[in-house]
């Protein structure tokens, strides 16, 4: 499994462009952010205080034994901290506010689209990883907002005064302390490179391992069944080391950036010390003085050391925001139309396929081959063939879960690609062969957000032979599902999706394998009701018990990808082709179905 992010050189020519773009989702919260930065203005101008009271004090009142004076520098000094405390509060509130919404947003608009992208798109992702998208990245992009942007404006602020200050009070002594940028610029440049791919090789092994997790804990018991527990735990432990190693990369870089950081701050205030032992005579330098300068020289390293540590959280961030920016560019491979065409009212059910070719990749065999039929409204066709023939990607394709590769879908006559993907499945009841249900109750599992009463709910269960099954759980119609409804039995599920796919009244139904988990009586019972329930409606049936769509108007037989016939079943097994040799083979007659 690889990750899901390509390699670059680290040095991406797109870090302003994913920048700016990242920004943009804090333009709604302008308002919040102007405050914030204002008050971090006002916190770059206080730290100025300390040190010009130290200097005054220094030079002034304490040689002068001046008591008052001292008193006075001392309130003034405490009323700084104070206002630097109560402004520092409402700013970290602030920003934390806006991260906590940007995120919020970026998290609904990558649902949104997720929701939009096609099913292909879904066959290709682990669930994990797209899971990561969602959690592990986005929260990365709140540190950026809540502690990044905004405290980088101020710390910023704060060099510049700093710098304006120290140059004011004695040049020299400035140029002395800014001696040791060039080396800060130049770890900052080497390191840069090294925390974007550790960054990167995180996020990645983090989506690695929740692909991991999804998949074996959702195929939990085939993992009991089978005694795979110990491989399963080893795979994973693998997949954890990777994990482990990158933060542990991350952490060492860590490790390595803040001493050197810490040791440029101490050699610039060693480089003044030295310089003023030398110069204090020539230059006038006081006590005052220098010890106002060892304070701003400390208070001028403190912000870089901030940037520095906010230049790494936006190597993380950039790393995220290109896998979020990278999911939110994937076009809905079936888009669409820019004008939608509606379907007749009311829709009567014809079901054409036009020479339909189509495969599921491009490097992928394909899985029709130039079909074409056409289903009467209100007919009944079943299609049978052996698995892997194409029988379900004709559901798949009618649904629009895919777009035919080359040829035309119509339903009424209007190609499918003109058609709203809504209006389409609104006329169109499906039953999978394994029903998903959410944890919510039974009533919304059926209803799903359809304006549908509790009345059209117990009349579609009672027409699948579902209502006694609803009237034993606790609570009926508002009985709570468990996840994926795995507090029912299989073959109960898909009575319930019987119930969903005729609750909307339909005029078309596909039945994909829907009775193979049921018990003979139940399916005896589904379609006797069906039978009824086909009444004006066009119904396709994918079918490997043949004897369950004996009755269907016509049956059209599949056989790689190819349809080979098409009949009733009296015409097929006169015609003495692939159905009838199907048919010998269900009846367990392999000499006849060899020789036919």
């Amino acid at each position: 499994m690889t990750g899901g992010i390509a390699a670059d050189d680290g040095v991406s020519g797109r870090d302003p462009e994913l920048g700016w773009r990242l920004l943009r989702y804090a333009r709604p919260y302008a308002g919040a952010l102007s405050v914030a930065v204002i008050l971090l203005l006002i916190e770059a101008g206080l730290a100025l205080v300390g040190p010009t009271l130290t200097r005054r004090a220094l030079d002034i009142a304490l040689p002068a034994r001046d008591i008052a004076m001292l008193t006075t520098l001392g309130a003034v000094y405490a009323g700084t901290l104070l206002l630097s405390f109560f402004g520092e509060y409402a700013q970290t509130v602030l920003t934390t506010w806006v991260g906590q919404r940007v995120m919020s947003d970026l998290r609904r608009q990558l649902f949104a689209h997720l929701q939009r992208l096609s099913v292909p798109y879904f066959d290709r992702q682990p669930v994990g990883r797209l899971v990561t998208r969602l959690t592990s990245d986005v929260e990365t992009l709140n540190e950026l907002f809540s502690s990044g942007v905004v405290t980088v404006i101020g710390d910023i602020a704060t060099l510049i005064a700093i710098s304006t200050m120290m140059l004011v009070i004695n040049w020299r002594l400035a140029l002395v302390g800014f001696a040791v940028l060039p080396f800060m610029a130049g770890v900052v440049a080497f390191f840069r490179r090294s925390m974007r791919d550790a960054f990167r090789d995180i996020r990645t092994a983090v989506a690695r391992l929740n692909s991991y997790l999804q998949e074996q804990l959702s195929g939990v018991r085939v993992v009991q069944l089978f005694n795979r527990q110990a491989a399963s735990t080893a795979a994973f432990g693998a997949v954890n080391r990777q994990y482990l190693g990158a933060n542990l990369r991350s952490i060492t870089l860590y490790a390595l950036f803040f001493p050197v950081v810490e040791f440029l701050t101490s050699a610039s205030i060693a480089l003044i010390l030295w310089y003023a032992g030398f110069r204090a005579a020539g230059f006038g330098l006081t006590v005052g003085v220098l010890a106002a300068f060892i304070q701003l020289v400390r208070r001028f390293f403190q912000p870089l050391q901030d940037l520095s540590e906010k230049f790494n959280l936006l190597q993380s961030a950039m790393a995220s925001g290109e896998r979020i920016f990278r999911l939110l560019d994937t076009p809905v491979e079936i888009a669409e139309p820019t004008a939608p065409r509606p379907l007749p009212t009311p829709v009567t059910g014809a079901v054409e396929f036009d020479d339909v070719w189509f495969r599921y990749a491009d490097d992928a065999p394909w899985a029709l081959r130039g079909v074409s039929f056409r289903v009467r409204p209100g007919e009944t066709v079943a299609l049978v063939g052996h698995t892997g023939a194409g029988k379900s990607t004709v559901l798949a394709l009618l649904l629009r879960f895919y777009a035919p590769t080359r040829g035309r879908i119509l339903v009424d006559g209007v190609d499918l690609s003109e058609v709203s993907t809504a209006s389409l499945r609104r006329a169109i009841g499906f039953v999978p062969q394994d029903l998903f249900l959410f944890r919510d109750s039974l009533a919304r599992n059926l209803r799903l957000d359809r304006e549908l009463d509790d009345g059209a709910l117990e009349h579609a269960l009672g027409a699948v032979g579902a209502a006694a099954l609803v009237h034993r759980l606790p609570g009926g119609l508002a009985h709570s599902v468990a996840e994926r409804g795995r507090s029912l039995s299989v073959g109960e599920r898909q009575l319930l999706s019987f119930a969903r796919a005729l609750a909307g009244n339909p005029p078309i139904l596909l039945l994909d394998e829907a009775t193979s988990a049921v018990d003979p009586e139940t399916e005896g019972r589904i379609q006797s009701a069906l039978a009824q329930l086909r009444g004006g409606r066009t119904a396709l049936i994918v079918a490997h018990r043949l004897g369950t769509v004996l009755d269907a108007d016509r049956i059209m037989v599949f056989h790689h990808g190819e349809l080979r016939e098409s009949g009733s079943h009296r015409q097929l097994m006169a015609a003495g082709g692939l159905y009838q040799r199907l048919v010998l083979l269900q009846r367990g007659d392999q000499r006849h179905a060899e020789s036919a």
